[in-house]
């Protein structure tokens, strides 16, 4: 029985694992989908003062409120930031780090540090008239008919302290956890790109592809959940 701590991207809540649940249980093994403060289930928390250190702490609330260890803890897109800060906290207590499309970031960067400058200050534009960052049309995430309708309803606007957040983190430390990174390319989402680059030149990384959007668990939950149990 392994334990699977899943963390969901930007817009998105634990809603958004609904179809790879289920396979991990009936397979015997426990999972938990966190929701992050100011988003999904608990949106009505969304305020100035949450930022990336409060998801970081949602997170490790769950591990250690579970007793959870050797967990198998996978981070979806923004949340690439999230689980990294979760393993500089709790090291001991992770098995396997898994980035879904995500955000592989250095010491000190943020959310926006690989954005290229022209999608930083629009977000940032928006973010200080708003103080928040509106949900993404789900077509960016290759989604479409009814798994678009799905995710354009639920989806709720990220907050706004996340974005230009730093994280200072020990990179040795986490990336000795053995990690795998899962490309999803058919489309590939062009904000990823510098991850792809960089599992491709580091040693250390299990890269596996799957040929769907940047939301797998909505758009090909079969396949995801295939690579998740290989982990196990």
């Amino acid at each position: 029985m392994a334990d699977f701590v899943l963390v969901h991207g930007a817009w998105h809540g634990a809603w958004c694992w609904q179809r790879v649940l289920p396979g991990l249980w009936q397979a015997g093994h426990r999972a938990h989908a966190v929701a992050l403060t100011g988003v999904g289930e608990r949106k009505h928390l969304v305020g100035a003062g949450v930022t990336l250190a409060t998801h970081v702490q949602d997170v490790v609330n769950v591990i250690e409120a579970e007793e959870l260890q050797d967990a198998i803890l996978v981070g979806h897109s923004y949340s690439g930031m999230v689980v990294t800060g979760v393993a500089d906290r709790v090291h001991d207590r992770i098995g396997h780090l898994v980035y879904l499309d995500a955000v592989i970031p250095d010491p000190g960067e943020s959310w926006s540090s690989r954005h290229t400058p022209e999608t930083q200050q629009q977000r940032r534009e928006v973010i200080a008239r708003q103080g928040v960052l509106p949900a993404a049309d789900p077509s960016v995430f290759g989604l479409q008919g009814e798994d678009y309708d799905w995710v354009a309803r639920r989806q709720t606007p990220q907050p706004g302290g996340v974005y230009d957040s730093p994280l200072a983190f020990d990179a040795q430390r986490v990336f000795s956890l053995p990690k795998t990174f899962i490309d999803c390319t058919d489309p590939a989402l062009p904000t990823i790109a510098a991850s792809r680059r960089r599992v491709r030149s580091e040693p250390g990384w299990r890269v596996v592809e799957i040929a769907t959007g940047h939301d797998p668990m909505i758009s090909a939950p079969q396949e995801l959940l295939r690579e998740l149990l290989l982990l196990a």
